[in-house]
């Protein structure tokens, strides 16, 4: 008899996580979307994984609903993951989740993947100096940047700036003040980052960084 191998199911996507909560509550379609504001269509084209959500959406979801925002990329408690897991995520930036703050234009990708230890991002900077940019941002773990398109200038607290061409990559401890601003003679830049943390609440650590 041939061994019966244990199988792990799959994370859920976003998909699954919306038609969990509405069943959970027992909301029909129309009941869900008159209680978040957002149309019945786009909440059925959501279930069907067919559209994702913008940044604002899941916002108002989490409000309109008093979800907390991690539950929207993260839901619940996963058992202990065997050595290989088989995941994978092809990410597009029409998937992807889009953050426009004042200084950054952020597009996290792979979100339909569960609990991850990193959370790769596409970013395009406009702030055009530190005094511009304001506070240093930290948050948990380490990331690594590279730069795609245009010239970058990093702040941290702890080193003076440095300038990075296309091309030019820069690893750190996030929790270290940071900022990434565009270098002189640039209007715009565009890089590709990949944040990481050995500990759990990674995107809700990122998420609070938006307010």
């Amino acid at each position: 008899m041939e061994p019966v191998m244990a199988t792990r199911s799959k994370p859920p996507t976003l998909a699954e996580v919306m038609r969990g909560i509405r069943a959970r509550n027992g909301w029909t379609l129309k009941q869900m979307s008159a209680k978040s504001g957002i149309p019945v269509s786009t909440l059925s084209k959501v279930e069907h994984d067919r559209l994702t959500l913008s940044y604002d959406k899941l916002q108002q979801l989490s409000q309109k609903l008093n979800i907390r925002m991690s539950d929207l990329f993260a839901e619940g408690e996963e058992e202990a993951a065997p050595q290989v897991t088989g995941r994978r995520s092809i990410g597009t930036v029409d998937k992807a989740v889009r953050v426009t703050t004042d200084n950054y234009d952020y597009h996290y990708f792979c979100t339909d993947l569960r609990q991850k230890r990193m959370i790769p991002i596409i970013t395009r900077i406009r702030a055009r100096s530190a005094d511009e940019f304001g506070d240093l941002v930290r948050h948990k773990g380490e990331e690594f940047i590279y730069v795609l398109e245009g010239r970058i200038e990093v702040h941290t607290e702890y080193y003076d700036p440095v300038t990075l061409d296309v091309g030019q990559g820069i690893y750190i401890d996030s929790l270290m003040g940071h900022a990434y601003v565009v270098a002189d003679g640039c209007d715009e830049a565009l890089v590709i980052g990949v944040c990481s943390s050995a500990e759990d609440g990674l995107m809700d650590s990122l998420m609070s960084l938006h307010g």
